[in-house]
């Protein structure tokens, strides 16, 4: 009887794998005939393109599909919500790695304490406490990442730097970061990364880090990234991507799906914000894609570099 046992214990295990395996076949078509629809429709709208943006049209938020106005609502509301525990819970979903993947960004971009910097979707402030670091550091060294004409009045602070972000509580989160590191002069900007709040030709560094694949037209806020970038300004994007080996990305799967939202409710009390935030990452266009977009915004020498396998990518572009 307990051989008779054991085995049927065997084959209930062979198809609950069997199953899992169809579930996770069945969710990477989804995902695909999610990220073509969301490419084809970026084809459509590309010959109709009006100056600014408009909503209107349907899009993605995560799985769903909603209207463009909905979607920047719902985007709105998850950083609003999830701001006091972001920082925490970007180390305990990646295991600290995130911090070594924006210290390669930032080594990437090579910043001299001269270059004037916008930093899109930076509300808590990570990305420019960096900048400052690696600029201090370049300090006396000529910095082949940025160029800056200086033509304008020095900013009376050994940087010049200005952060963006639509969510208020998020730049909170930033600004009291900014006061106990002693990061005075710091410009905090409450904005719509497809509607920048400055004038042409302001920046000589434009850095988004996970934050485009929130906007709800991501082409609109390449336009508006080269508008506002200097001629030989430099666009930097640090976001996650697609993960080409099959199997590190069923690992990462797994991972994604059935650990990230349960952790979200626990730390964070928000189970929904971050299966969101885990389904954008699926329906964000490959790294070869996104590549595309970036040269159709008029951005000159176009490159990537997969971190990772390829969970995320340094996207890095010039106006020329």
């Amino acid at each position: 009887m307990s051989r008779i046992a054991l085995n049927l214990r065997k084959f209930g295990h062979r198809v609950t794998l069997c199953n899992t395996r169809n579930t996770l076949c069945n969710t990477r078509n989804t995902l695909c005939n999610t990220r073509n629809t969301l490419y084809n429709t970026r084809l459509a709208s590309s010959s109709t393109k009006e100056e600014g943006h408009s909503y209107g049209k349907e899009t993605h938020f995560g799985f769903e599909t909603v209207s463009e106005e909905e979607k920047a609502k719902k985007v709105h509301g998850v950083f609003e919500n999830v701001a006091s525990k972001y920082d925490v819970m970007n180390d305990l979903m990646s295991g600290g790695i995130h911090r070594v993947w924006k210290d390669c960004f930032m080594s990437r971009l090579r910043p001299t304490p001269n270059t004037k910097l916008l930093d899109v979707a930076g509300g808590t402030g990570d990305i420019v406490f960096r900048f400052i670091r690696h600029a201090g550091q370049a300090e006396g060294s000529a910095g082949a990442g940025v160029v800056s004409d200086h033509t304008e009045e020095p900013s009376p602070y050994p940087y010049d730097i200005t952060v963006c972000d639509i969510s208020e509580s998020m730049l909170e989160v930033g600004q009291s970061r900014a006061d106990k590191l002693g990061h005075q002069g710091i410009r905090w900007v409450c904005g719509d990364a497809q509607n920048l709040p400055f004038d042409d030709d302001q920046f000589d560094c434009y850095t988004i880090a996970f934050g485009i694949r929130n906007v709800v037209d991501v082409e609109t806020a390449l336009d508006e990234a080269y508008r506002v970038l200097k001629p030989g300004g430099r666009f930097m994007c640090l976001e996650f991507s697609q993960v080409k080996n099959p199997a590190v990305r069923w690992a990462y799967d797994q991972y994604s799906f059935n650990i990230i939202p349960p952790l979200g409710q626990v730390i964070a009390g928000d189970w929904k914000s971050y299966q969101y935030l885990v389904e954008s990452i699926r329906t964000f266009p490959d790294q070869e894609t996104f590549k595309e977009m970036i040269e159709e915004a008029g951005f000159r020498n176009v490159s990537y570099e997969n971190l990772t396998f390829g969970v995320t990518a340094i996207h890095s572009g010039f106006k020329i």
